[in-house]
């Protein structure tokens, strides 16, 4: 997730989606970040990367310090079937922008906003979610409107800034259980736009080192986490024990505003536990929300890492639903 991110020692030049007109590999605001011999990330591959990290590496090898911008129209000059028009930024990762992308590091789970010239002395500053100045350059102005998309926008005096929105994930999970399957669902959802709470009573069983996404949890009292759990999350419950698996069960079901809810197991598993939590007094109608088995229909194979690669592709399924869905109204 975000591995434009991960490496900003060495020069380098960070390359962003500035616009997009048409059909495109990827959105505005996707960035990579280009060093003389690797890069961070892809803006979509083909022929345009290709003409991009050229030009990266063309700013690295001459120190160019100013900002570059450039039009490409895919299919005329480069040959792609997707035929669209593509803006680049090229901006080396010095000064300003290299202390930008280090409080960047910082708030990953934090919605910031990064302001930078695209014309004339480079300027780059960063915004949180107030508006106030986070770090960077002076005399950076805010824009007019808050965009939740990469923009170009243009100033009183005409010159053009690049407002880029840098996004915490919408999208969180609480994973109880530190088995193998929930050892590869953590490794399976490491580089997709989500935060993961990984829950377990049995410290010993998390390995050394986790993904940045992934935060531990090692408690005797799981069912408190999801009390806390901020709405609309999703949980994943796969312990040791089926007695707290029906713990989490009935803690979940009983919380309002649940994004997903699947428990690990067979139909089997799920008849006992919908025999058990009605009997606790559980409408059928909350009980029907529960997904077990986990997965997307027709993978049967129960290995862990099949299991964790369909889970994650379930997962995708439901975030981008939601996210496609009208915000409900306020009375």
């Amino acid at each position: 997730m975000n591995q434009w991110l991960a490496a900003t020692a060495a020069p380098a030049v960070l390359v962003t989606v500035s616009k997009v007109q048409g059909s495109a590999p990827r959105a505005a605001g996707t960035k990579m970040l280009v060093t003389a011999d690797g890069q961070q990330d892809t803006i979509g591959g083909g022929h345009l990367e290709m003409r991009a990290i050229d030009i990266a590496r063309g700013m690295l090898d001459s120190a160019a310090p100013a900002t570059q911008h450039e039009r490409f129209p895919l299919g005329p000059s480069l040959g792609q079937c997707c035929g669209g028009v593509v803006w680049l930024t090229f901006e080396p990762v010095q000064a300003q922008v290299a202390e930008v992308l280090a409080a960047l590091r910082e708030r990953r789970r934090e919605d910031s906003w990064r302001v930078t010239a695209i014309d004339g002395t480079p300027r780059c500053a960063l915004f949180d979610d107030a508006g106030a100045v986070i770090t960077g350059s002076g005399g950076v102005p805010q824009p007019p409107v808050r965009y939740d998309e990469a923009t170009l926008f243009a100033d009183a005096t005409g010159r053009t800034w690049l407002y880029d929105p840098v996004l915490a994930p919408r999208s969180h999970v609480l994973l109880f259980g530190a088995g193998h399957v929930g050892a590869a669902i953590v490794r399976a959802l490491a580089e997709l736009p989500c935060t993961v709470s990984w829950i377990d009573e049995r410290d010993d069983m998390f390995p050394a080192s986790v993904p940045d996404n992934v935060t531990v949890e090692a408690t005797d009292t799981p069912e408190t986490l999801v009390e806390l759990a901020p709405p609309g999350a999703s949980y994943l419950v796969m312990t040791h024990s089926h007695a707290l698996d029906q713990r989490l069960c009935e803690a979940i079901l009983a919380r309002e505003q649940v994004g997903w809810f699947g428990l690990i197991g067979s139909k089997t598993k799920r008849m006992q536990f919908e025999h058990r939590m009605a009997a606790r007094g559980i409408a059928q109608e909350r009980i029907g929300t529960m997904v077990c088995p986990i997965g997307v229909p027709g993978i049967t194979d129960k290995a862990p890492a099949v299991i964790a690669a369909s889970v994650a592709a379930q997962l995708l399924i439901t975030w981008e639903a939601q996210a496609a869905a009208p915000a409900p109204q306020e009375n």
